[in-house]
């Protein structure tokens, strides 16, 4: 479609299967262009309220049964491959996404709600031997796995449609209802989702969405004590405030990072900083577990440098409609404003620019720099911006100190040809996830995901989150002799 034909859609609250139109609007602009492509409702606290209510109602009066979710996923996940066209490009307008990264998030989303289709069919307890101990010998035990009720859902901006799915998906799964709360600047991916759920045949409630200011919005969620739980994607400011507020409440909270890639003297280099370089730059650099600290052993830190920087001045800047873009606009201009501003200052303290370092208008040029100091921004803490730092050490012992000298721990990468190396350093390395000869960007969606320290609690994957959505309900029967 020109951009010229683009018209304005609108998206009200969408509450127990009906469209609820507010007075207030919010604008959502192309993220390269800055045309307003959409506009969404500005929810009050009696629609939040009114969301609550018709979610919980669903859960307590309407049961589905893990075969007709297993199926509703299953569908949805085939309509969302049947409808790739349009839900890429939503991606690349409203997030900003190349068409590379957009194709990537939708694989990832097809591939989740398939997932959790078969994870649905899957929840399951245990048996306890309460005979082990004496007097108990006639009871017979076992756990079975419940779902909790209202889930939270509170999403990002940067994956709006596979981290919605990640939480949704999941928590229908386990027989679950949602509040779904998306970012304000990509909200549509949500609502596209949903569209999807209903047109496989998801009955109304289960999924309810409020859009507005998550100051408003996240707080009146944050101090409604129906819901049961809360799942927020975001920063590690916010996700401590959830914490704090959501009293004995469970909470599952993916947070911030600034990860750290070791490339040790015996890497291959080549591989290293191929992969290095593809991915320390995808979505503008705006994913949680971009690659962010780059530590190379000093034995070899010119030659990888060489080849690094030749990976990527290669890549394409620019229209992130145009497939042979690599790299396009961050969130705003506000936020590349602030990223060139983090590179200036690191530079001002003494840093070197290697490559990029400017921007126009909301695209931060892919940056590079070294001679940083570990107090500085860039370093200490989360850029979230097309910008790395190449970090030399001398000795292993110093390069896994000083990854782990941080205040997060989603994950690590680390490339070596040591076996012994890579064991120890999934034993050392104080992250969520290792990676071993491969970027700390690497995310599979069937395994368990999530961070220590401040980067969060919990875990993320169909059926990791499934787990956290349920409770483990214990049964005790005492048997006639």
């Amino acid at each position: 479609m020109d951009r010229a034909e683009l018209k304005t859609k609108d998206y009200p609250l969408y509450i127990h299967g009906e469209w609820i139109h507010t007075e207030e609007r919010i604008p959502v602009a192309h993220k390269y262009t800055g045309q307003v492509i959409a506009t969404i409702g500005k929810a009050s606290r009696h629609h939040v309220e009114e969301a609550v209510t018709w979610a919980l109602h669903t859960f307590r009066t309407q049961k589905l049964t893990p075969s007709e979710r297993s199926d509703i996923l299953l569908r949805a996940s085939q309509i969302a491959s049947s409808r790739r066209e349009e839900l890429e490009l939503s991606l690349v307008q409203e997030v900003g996404k190349t068409r590379k990264d957009a194709r990537g998030e939708l694989d990832r989303v097809i591939h989740t709600l398939r997932l959790s289709s078969e994870e649905a069919k899957r929840i399951c307890g245990e048996m306890v031997p309460l005979g082990a101990a004496p007097g108990s010998e006639n009871r017979l035990g076992f756990a079975i796995r419940v779902p909790k009720g209202v889930i939270a859902a509170i999403t990002p901006f940067n994956y709006p449609l596979l981290l919605s799915t990640h939480k949704v998906a999941p928590a229908l799964a386990a027989g679950n209802t949602i509040v779904l709360k998306p970012a304000t600047a990509t909200p549509i991916a949500s609502y596209l989702l949903v569209e999807i759920l209903e047109q496989a045949g998801l009955p109304k409630g289960f999924v309810n969405i409020v859009t507005g200011s998550g100051s408003q919005v996240g707080n009146w969620l944050l101090e409604d004590p129906r819901i049961a739980m809360y799942t927020f994607t975001g920063s590690a400011e916010v996700g401590t405030e959830i914490k704090q507020r959501s009293g004995l409440r469970p909470v599952a909270l993916e947070l911030g990072n600034n990860s750290p890639n070791i490339v040790h003297e015996d890497a291959d280099l080549e591989q290293a900083a191929k992969l290095i370089a593809q991915r320390s730059f995808h979505n503008a650099g705006q994913a949680c577990i971009a690659v962010q600290r780059i530590f190379v052993a000093e034995a070899v830190r010119e030659a990888f440098t060489e080849k690094y920087l030749s990976e990527v001045r290669s890549l394409r800047v620019g229209d992130p409609e145009d497939e042979a873009t690599d790299v396009g606009p961050m969130i705003s201009e506000a936020e590349a404003m602030r990223a060139e501003a983090w590179v200036q200052e690191a530079v001002q303290q003494g840093a070197e620019l290697l490559h990029g370092g400017h921007r126009e208008g909301s695209i931060m040029h892919p940056t590079v720099l070294a001679k940083t100091t570990p107090e500085m921004k860039v370093n200490c803490l989360e850029v979230f911006a097309p910008i790395v730092t190449i970090i030399p050490y001398q000795s292993i012992d110093e390069a896994f100190a000083a990854a782990n000298a941080s205040a997060y721990g989603l994950q690590a990468g680390i490339f070596t040809n040591d076996l012994n190396l890579a064991m120890r350093a999934a034993r050392e390395l104080e992250y969520g996830g290792v990676i071993i000869n491969d970027v700390s960007t690497y995310r599979n969606d069937v395994m368990p995901y999530g961070g220590i320290k401040n980067s969060g609690l919990g875990k993320e994957g169909p059926h990791y989150a499934i787990e956290e959505m349920t409770d483990l309900r214990m049964v005790v029967m005492n048997l006639k002799q």
